[in-house]
Order: structure tokens, then C-alpha cells, then sequence
């Protein structure tokens, strides 16, 4: 599995409260957070609901 590392571009501040879950779920918290995650399903479907909020950069 590819490794990816997720970064948190924009704030959560007045976003759907599943959405806010979902990046805390992903284990950020701040802005410019990062974290680095195995390229499974589970961690794809995330990144995808809340693409809008994350960078994301294969490793």
C-alpha cells in the first residue's frame, strides 16, 4: 500500500458537523496539521468527503 500524507489547508470553523468528524477521524486538528496514512479504502473514502478541506501527497 502507498502511504499518503494528509494536510489540513482550511478550518473546520462552520462546516457539517459529519465533515468536522470525519478531519478529526483523520487525526487533525489545526491548520497546516499533518498526518501520514496507509492508501486504503477506508482512509480514501475520507480524504474524498472532505477534499475540499486537505492537501493530500503521496509518499
Amino acid at each position: 500500500m502507498a502511504k499518503l500524507k494528509v494536510t489540513l489547508m482550511k478550518s473546520t470553523i462552520g462546516r457539517k458537523k459529519d465533515h468536522i468528524a470525519t478531519v478529526k477521524a483523520l487525526g487533525l486538528k489545526k491548520i497546516r496539521d499533518e498526518k501520514i496514512h496507509e492508501a486504503n479504502p477506508t482512509i480514501l473514502g475520507m480524504i474524498n468527503k472532505v477534499d475540499y478541506m486537505v492537501k493530500v501527497e503521496e509518499l
